[in-house]
């Protein structure tokens, strides 16, 4: 993903070139009001920041990638594996309070136009579903959990059993904690194992007994080609969230008090 013109995200450059009126936007933690540790386009309404600046800042985000919050659909989000499909009825649910957002939800999809999907990350893996035939949008949010449990290959299928030809299917994974700043141990990596069919190389790399670098991109990267994706159908951005201070917020950097980015993706009409 580049920066875009405005501070407060960014964008897949081949998408945007390809697809005018897909949008599919990664906030940073530029351009809003909050104060604090929330300094300033936190976008989490579950932070303990004020609601009427978080409210402010998905506006502002919203007006910047022309995906306005009263079409956005966000949820609570609880490091699973459930995948929700949403309509046009479900508009605005969770964009100005959190008591409304979707419950227990970790991936959404649509096929309607106007329906904004949105999630809420601080070093977890974003994944941007979108299938430009069928107007298929989808986000799933992936920490070593959801990971784990496969919610990137889940999307996958999800889309097929709705009808949506898979080799369509194009696939964005966005900034997120890298492997210079995700140390884990023994139960996490045996999880990670857990979950790929056959090993592969440059998932994690040991450090000592009992401690590992962990490439979350690159575990989700490999549960998308495990689902039938080939490589040319993916986009991996380099960022990591922990490195990259002046642009992102980072649960682990910050010490879990910190705002939250927030993945945006839809078709307009």
């Amino acid at each position: 993903m580049i920066q875009s013109n405005a501070e407060s995200f960014l964008h897949v450059e081949k998408w945007k070139a390809d697809f005018p009126s897909l949008v599919a936007s990664f906030s940073t933690k530029n351009g809003g009001v909050s104060m604090g540790p929330y300094q300033s386009l936190n976008c989490g309404l579950h932070v303990n920041d004020h609601r009427a600046d978080v409210v402010t800042n998905r506006t502002l985000l919203g007006t910047d990638c022309d995906a306005p919050i009263t079409k956005w659909v966000m949820a609570d989000q609880v490091h699973g594996d459930t995948i929700k499909y949403v309509t046009s009825d479900d508009v605005g649910k969770g964009s100005t309070h959190y008591e409304d957002a979707l419950a227990k939800t970790d991936g959404l999809w649509t096929t309607e136009k106007n329906v904004f999907l949105s999630l809420c990350y601080a070093d977890c893996v974003p994944i941007y579903y979108m299938d430009p035939v069928s107007n298929f949008a989808g986000v799933a949010h992936a920490g070593w959990k959801g990971t784990v449990k496969d919610i990137a290959g889940s999307m996958i299928r999800v889309a097929e059993n709705a009808g949506v030809d898979s080799t369509n299917l194009q696939v964005a994974i966005g900034p997120s904690i890298g492997p210079c700043c995700y140390l884990v141990d023994d139960y996490v990596i045996n999880k990670v194992n857990d979950s790929l069919i056959k090993e592969v190389p440059n998932v994690y790399h040991k450090l000592e007994e009992g401690q590992y670098r962990l490439d979350l991109k690159m575990v989700n990267y490999q549960l998308l080609l495990q689902a039938g994706l080939n490589e040319k159908q993916i986009i991996t951005s380099s960022y990591c969230t922990s490195c990259e201070e002046q642009l992102f917020f980072s649960h682990r950097r910050d010490q879990g008090v910190t705002g939250r980015m927030v993945a945006v993706i839809g078709w307009k009409e």
